[in-house]
């Protein structure tokens, strides 16, 4: 319903019965529809991709004014006969890269147009991989103001600069993760290979709630309808060399961070006569609690962890406990201050 109203709002007309919106970055106009300009549309569709996404309308007369004619008979009719799986298949064979789009028919004034909307794409840039009509191999096409045409320098450096920003982004969020879990609690799910590996074994890993629930079954003695409850595995299951079940242990947090903030003060002071308050001061402005190289939050519940999970705040009264680590990083920091 959200499209409809859009190009609703798209071929609205003024007083004078002309369009109010032009041909744009992310709009183009077609007076007519056929399977014959098939490679022309999808020029279109790829540049709408690389760009902001756009509509493309069939049935609006750009020139000497904008107008509305609606779609002949012909038009209507061949329109009505796109089968999305086949264009889709058309895509993905003629570029590179996911082109989402889709299409419907809107009745304006007693009049029918088509259109053709296409999404942005997730991974830029689209690129051309065969001839086709219009379409040149190794070409990228980008929609400019109201035309389309092969991309610029500037568009195209944009578009690999960005690319390479979320690629970046993406591993250090995946190394922050595998910091705060541990490289010996990390494994690699590969999801082309279909499989979960660490080092060179291939792991089926189990979250320790479910392993309470599996029931193991000896060969043989499985009964569907009188037999246990059991966990049932929906797929194809591809036979492995190596399989290690691992049943990951609760961190035994005042093990690996057993000191209080009184205790870490107290070491620090008998270690390096530095106050408390120098110690609080440098906790602060290194962002040592927010560190779990160094200290953690010790959440009296798992209400409490969640709540921090999902707004960042941590609740009223729960404490900080830290590494034994963390007394000489701190006394570092307040030698290299003086």
């Amino acid at each position: 319903m959200m499209l409809l109203d859009e190009i609703k709002n798209l071929l609205s007309l003024r007083k004078d019965g002309s369009l109010y919106h032009r041909e744009s970055q992310t709009l183009e106009f077609k007076e007519s529809f056929n399977f014959a300009g098939l490679s022309e549309y999808f020029r279109d569709f790829a540049a709408f991709a690389n760009n902001k996404g756009g509509w493309l309308i069939f049935g609006v007369k750009d020139r000497p004014k904008r107008e509305l004619i609606g779609l002949n008979d012909k038009s209507s009719e061949q329109f009505d006969k796109i089968d999305p799986e086949k264009i889709s298949g058309f895509l993905l064979d003629l570029f590179s890269g996911n082109i989402v789009w889709k299409h419907d028919v809107v009745e304006i004034q007693g009049m029918n147009f088509g259109f053709f909307f296409i999404e942005e794409a997730k991974i830029k840039p689209i690129i051309c991989k065969k001839d086709e009509g219009e379409i040149r191999n190794g070409e990228i096409y980008f929609r400019y103001g109201g035309r389309t045409q092969k991309i610029q320098y500037a568009e195209l450096e944009d578009i690999i600069n960005h690319r390479i920003e979320r690629q970046n982004s993406q591993w250090m969020d995946l190394i922050s993760k595998i910091g705060k879990s541990g490289p010996q609690n990390a494994a690699i799910l590969d999801l082309d290979k279909g499989a979960i590996s660490k080092n060179n074994s291939q792991i089926l890993v189990v979250d320790d709630k479910l392993i309470k629930g599996i029931n193991w079954i000896k060969e043989g003695s499985f009964n569907e309808k009188e037999g246990a409850p059991t966990l049932k595995l929906v797929g194809e299951v591809q036979p492995i060399d190596t399989v290690e079940v691992i049943k990951k242990e609760r961190v035994n947090r005042l093990k690996e961070y057993p000191l209080s903030a009184k205790e870490l003060a107290d070491a620090i002071k008998a270690k390096a006569n530095i106050s408390s308050n120098n110690v609080w001061r440098i906790i602060n402005e290194n962002n040592i609690k927010s560190n779990p190289d160094y200290s953690i939050y010790n959440f009296r519940n798992k209400k409490q962890e969640e709540q921090y999970g999902k707004d960042g705040i941590v609740p009223n009264g729960v404490p900080s406990i830290y590494k034994e680590s963390t007394i000489d990083f701190i006394i570092k920091i307040y030698q290299n201050e003086h």
